[in-house]
């Protein structure tokens, strides 16, 4: 059980992280394809992210210790499984379990390729069986010659077992009506929908989100070049100048995008554009820029205690985005502009 436990961890653990790293360009494509971000669509993509995780995670973990190392065997024989069903006294035997896991362990992939990919049954069982091989190989090369023979048995059943899961899984898949499945433009996509606070939300989480993980991917590229190009050990012990870039990059970013379209990067992903107002564009664009994720960037490079103001706009923010008309927020009452849908223009 413990193994099971482990494996489960490591799996959601990675789900949250890959998850989170994806979760503005999956608003934005959400957006484009099917005219919104629902929460039911949401949980299963959420639920594909993490299944597709844990079948790496509980089929290769945990890795042997090298010190109690011993190597596998490799099982050929295709009709094995027919043998052992039959020498099976009932259907708690460990046969019985074994094949039975093997096959519910795949259900969901076909499933989700049916429900999410609108993919059927072929694809199906080329995936499966491309997914399981892949496995299998993986534990047949003891991961790709990391181990120097196989640390888990190669058995030919598992790939059968794991191909007819898949292939049950889309066929189960059909109960979904077909108007909730696949990833195609839908009509919805294009049609203006009311402008919510809820929507407003989403796009201010969008650019808070956003451009964290700009500045850590910023910061930490920073430290890697420093430590391994550059070779200068103190430079990544000071950490000034990563936290500099990590600083400059987002700001300069949202900048540029913001001045050059009118609309932030949260803005772009939920479809919304700022509209109307007595100001000129060459002066609502800044103003929306400073009024929003930029003010609260530029605030936070104050020195300490000053930086808790950009914590004071934050809320200030997000009071301003759930008490004004459709969500429009600071940027709204300083430009004197209306949010919309920005599809209301095409």
């Amino acid at each position: 059980m413990g193994n099971e436990v482990y494996s489960a961890a490591i799996a959601i653990g990675l789900g949250v992280l890959v998850g989170t790293a994806l979760f503005v360009p999956f608003v934005a494509v959400s957006y484009r394809r099917r005219g919104r971000l629902t929460l039911g669509r949401s949980a299963l993509w959420a639920a594909a992210l993490v299944y597709f995780l844990a079948i790496w995670t509980y089929t290769l973990l945990p890795l042997p210790d090298a010190a109690f190392y011993a190597c596998a065997g490799v099982d050929l024989d295709v009709f094995a499984f027919v043998d052992d069903l039959r020498a099976a006294r009932s259907v708690t035997d460990f046969a019985v379990l074994q094949l039975a896991l093997n096959v519910l362990l795949f259900l969901p992939l076909g499933f989700f390729l049916r429900v999410l990919g609108g993919r059927g049954i072929l694809t199906a069982l080329l995936v499966g069986f491309g997914v399981s091989l892949v496995i299998e190989t993986t534990q047949l090369t003891g991961v790709w010659g990391i181990y120097p023979c196989a640390y888990r048995v190669f058995d030919v059943d598992d790939l059968l077992m794991n191909t007819l899961g898949a292939v049950l899984g889309s066929a189960l898949a059909l109960v979904v009506p077909r108007r909730l499945r696949g990833s195609a433009v839908t009509d919805a996509a294009r049609r203006p929908r009311p402008v919510t606070r809820g929507r407003r939300l989403l796009a201010m989480l969008c650019d808070w989100l956003g451009t964290v993980l700009v500045a850590g991917v910023m910061g930490i590229g920073v430290q890697v070049v420093l430590e391994y190009v550059a070779r200068d050990h103190a430079a990544v012990l000071d950490g000034t100048l990563a936290r500099a870039v990590s600083s400059a990059v987002p700001i300069a970013l949202w900048a540029i995008v913001t001045l050059a379209t009118g609309r932030t990067v949260g803005d772009l992903a939920v479809e919304l554009r700022y509209r109307g107002g007595p100001l000129p564009e060459a002066l609502a664009r800044p103003l929306r820029f400073l009024a929003g994720i930029g003010g609260d960037l530029l605030l936070s490079l104050l020195p300490a205690p000053w930086s808790v103001s950009a914590t004071a706009f934050a809320v200030a923010s997000v009071i301003a985005a759930l008490s004004t008309r459709q969500g429009r927020g600071l940027p709204g009452l300083v430009t004197g502009r209306d949010v919309t849908d920005a599809r209301a223009e095409a």
